[in-house]
């Protein structure tokens, strides 16, 4: 595995963190996740349960370990340092200054391991207008302008059901993680990585950003919003969508030339508006066929057409399959699907064995505290 002999001590809970833990250990790194002795990580309670347990916690926490410790007494604060003097990494999500106050901050964990890669991961970051406020997903999207690209037709903001900045905010812990480690191999040095997600994903904006400053358009490239025949959304018969990303001429083309309509390939570019003759034939033409049928025409032509598949259609079908992008696995929990985080799925070599998410406290310090069984 690529991160083999990697050793993550983790103080993180929810989703962020998890998530971005939850990438390295698919990757092979041991996790040591450290929750509290009074419940653990709240996740394990949230929303929806399987066998007893919060499923949010289950879907990201597996292949880690779980050791229960009160950070408020000199006992739990000492065994967590212990357990911090082996580790490659410690990734804390607490608001700013918290770990510092519990003993655990980057100064001290450095004082003991002076190579450890120490990964502070919030909402607002460790410095800043925000940083005495406490925030989530729905909150950090709204702030980034990123909430603003997620629009009804009416132009109003709409929550998705994604969180993308908790996601997002994960995914660009563990990027900084890896860097990290890199320059570690390179120079011995550890580091301290303030990641915030609000950061990650107005950072993300490149694109928007450059736009609204050029020409005062505060929703990114126009070819990509909707508005051209050649990309976009179309409703079938049976009421379900498909997506045209037929941007690139040959695309295009392939696209009319599959469905022998010539007379389209000069208004590629051409509105998708009402008062766009072309635009309203190809919203007829989608509209006579099922997905299931535009997906079979979709397997033969090369046009970049794709279904808008549901969840459950994207897990069973042949392209998750086949990669093994996700796997059943049985558990104490029950038979629970695993989606792997990384490309190439569950292939050797890259992405490690899956072992069941912890129970809460399910490993002890040995008697040199600065290993788990």
């Amino acid at each position: 595995m690529l991160l083999e002999g990697i050793r993550v001590v983790d103080l993180t809970r929810l989703l962020p963190g998890p998530y971005a833990t939850l990438r390295l250990a698919d990757m092979g790194a041991t996790v040591i996740k450290i929750e509290a002795a009074d419940g653990g990580d709240p996740a394990r309670y949230m929303s929806q349960q399987l066998g007893g347990t919060g499923v949010v916690f289950l879907a990201n926490n597996r292949s880690k370990q779980s050791v229960a410790l009160d950070l408020k007494t000199e006992t739990g604060k000492a065994a967590a340092l212990e357990l911090m003097t082996q580790a490659d990494v410690v990734i804390e999500g607490f608001r700013p200054r918290v770990a510092e106050r519990l003993g655990i901050g980057y100064e001290a964990v450095k004082a003991v391991n002076p190579g450890v890669v120490y990964c502070s991961l919030t909402g607002f970051g460790q410095s800043g207008p925000l940083v005495e406020f406490g925030g989530h997903d729905i909150n950090y999207m709204a702030l980034s302008g990123m909430l603003d690209q997620v629009r009804d037709p009416s132009g109003r903001p709409v929550l998705p059901s994604m969180q993308f900045a908790d996601l997002i905010g994960g995914i660009a812990a563990s990027e900084a993680i890896l860097a990290a480690l890199v320059q570690r191999s390179q120079t011995g040095r550890g580091a301290y990585l303030d990641v915030a997600m609000t950061d990650a994903l107005v950072g993300m904006l490149t694109n928007h950003a450059l736009m609204q400053r050029a020409f005062g358009d505060e929703h990114g490239p126009v070819d990509l919003t909707g508005t051209r025949v050649c990309y976009n959304l179309y409703e079938t018969s049976d009421g379900r969508m498909v997506s045209l990303g037929a941007l690139e001429p040959k695309f295009w083309k392939n696209f009319c030339d599959a469905l022998d309509r010539p007379d389209w390939l000069a208004h590629q570019y051409t509105p998708a508006s009402a008062d766009n003759p072309v635009y309203r034939q190809v919203e007829e033409l989608f509209a006579q066929r099922s997905l299931d049928e535009w997906s079979e025409f979709a397997s033969k032509a090369d046009c970049c057409l794709q279904p808008v598949l549901r969840v459950s259609e994207a897990m069973a079908s042949r392209y998750v399959g086949e990669k093994r992008l996700a796997a059943q696995v049985n558990t104490r929990y029950g038979d629970l699907l695993e989606v792997f985080t990384h490309a190439g799925g569950a292939s050797p070599g890259w992405t490690a064995a899956v072992t069941d998410p912890p129970g809460l406290g399910d490993n002890r310090l040995t008697k040199d505290e600065n290993s788990v069984k």
